[in-house]
């Protein structure tokens, strides 16, 4: 069963102050364009592939589209709730690892079973533990 990688694409862009607040659609597109390599590749040292890769994205980033070996979930409201209930969707037994490094949001996948990383796993120059 492939794993599942859930990104949180508001709290991954906001990690680096790159002028993101300036376009957070192209923001979260240049986050998206990055991505497939993980999903072909996997974490190293955190997941091996094969793997699920999603990213949720919200507010002015909604409507980003997919590519291929990324799936882009737009919340209909917030990220976060969007984030656990695919956390809580995901089956028993799947391995979920949840990139994020905002606190509250790594409390509630935790409590459903999900592993949780920080942004630097799936920024340039990124990969490893955070």
């Amino acid at each position: 069963m492939d794993s599942l990688v859930v990104v949180d694409a508001a709290n991954v862009v906001g990690s680096v102050p790159d002028g993101w607040w300036r376009d957070r659609r192209g923001a979260a597109e240049r986050l998206r364009d990055a991505l497939p390599p993980y999903a072909a590749q996997g974490l190293p040292g955190l997941v091996a592939p094969p793997l699920e890769l999603v990213l949720v994205v919200e507010g002015a980033a909604r409507g980003v589209a997919s590519v291929e070996g990324v799936r882009v979930e737009s919340a209909a409201g917030s990220g976060d709730d969007r984030i656990v209930e695919l956390v809580a969707q995901r089956g028993d037994g799947r391995d979920c690892l949840v990139v994020t490094a905002d606190r509250e949001l790594r409390r509630r996948v935790e409590a459903l079973g999900a592993r949780v990383t920080g942004p630097r796993a799936v920024r340039p120059g990124g990969g490893g533990r955070t």
